[in-house]
């Protein structure tokens, strides 16, 4: 079998538990180190031609992070697309399941099985709003029905725009100060907020930086991402 994978997390899970099916993924897909595939361009903007020159018997997309016209155009070549919705961890569980099985895997991989395990025992700590920036220049944060929001919600982490009409608002700095959050959680990617990048625009609130794998991908990293996210979470309190 052979599969192209425009989205970094399935890019991971499907390389690691079905090794070999694998022959293209994009620029993006960075994980496991040193996958060795044709690229096939960006999430955004995949090379159509190059994905389907690799004759795959499938392409993994996702309905969030690919496009629907570049979705449509492989369709209309005749190539399968397994498109994936994931806005929640038990949605997550359920798709990397339906993906890996669609992908050949024999059976649940074990790391699966792990993450459904640890997550399921996870006790929230003591309830704490919050404010989640994933860009800035414009400050834009996460809004409603979002994956990143329903893990942190199971960690004790109240999301202050989780009602929010859009996904991921565009919010000015200055009414992103005035919800006065208990913290605010800034993930690494996709913007890369650091120590000094980030925290200072937020004076007086507590900072948690946490690592964006473990907050937004769906692959073996969730077997992890209890522990990692708490762990950082422990530290902005303290």
């Amino acid at each position: 079998m052979k599969v192209v994978s425009l989205v970094p997390s399935l890019t991971e899970a499907v390389a690691v538990t079905v090794p070999g099916v694998l022959v293209g993924a994009t620029d993006w897909c960075v994980r496991p180190a040193g996958l060795d595939v044709a690229r096939v361009g960006g999430t955004k903007n995949p090379d159509v031609p190059a994905i389907l020159a690799l004759r795959p018997d499938l392409v993994l997309a996702n309905e969030e992070e690919n496009r629907a016209p570049d979705l449509a155009a492989l369709r209309a070549a005749g190539t399968d697309v397994l498109v994936t919705e994931i806005r929640t961890l038990a949605q997550a569980l359920d798709e990397l399941a339906r993906v890996l099985a669609a992908c050949g895997a024999p059976r649940s991989p074990r790391w699966l099985d792990e993450a459904a395990a640890v997550w399921a025992a996870v006790v929230p700590e003591e309830p704490r709003t919050a404010v989640v920036p994933v860009w800035r220049r414009p400050w834009m944060v996460l809004g409603r029905d979002t994956f990143a929001g329903d893990l942190l919600a199971r960690l004790g982490v109240r999301n202050l725009y989780a009602d929010h009409p859009e996904r991921y608002p565009q919010v000015p700095l200055d009414a992103l100060r005035a919800t006065a959050p208990d913290l605010v959680v800034l993930p690494d990617e996709p913007y890369r907020f650091t120590r000094e990048d980030g925290p200072e625009a937020f004076p007086g609130t507590p900072a948690a930086l946490v690592d964006g794998r473990m907050l937004t991908w769906y692959g073996p990293s969730l077997a992890e991402a209890p522990g990692e996210l708490a762990r950082a979470l422990r530290a902005a309190r303290r």
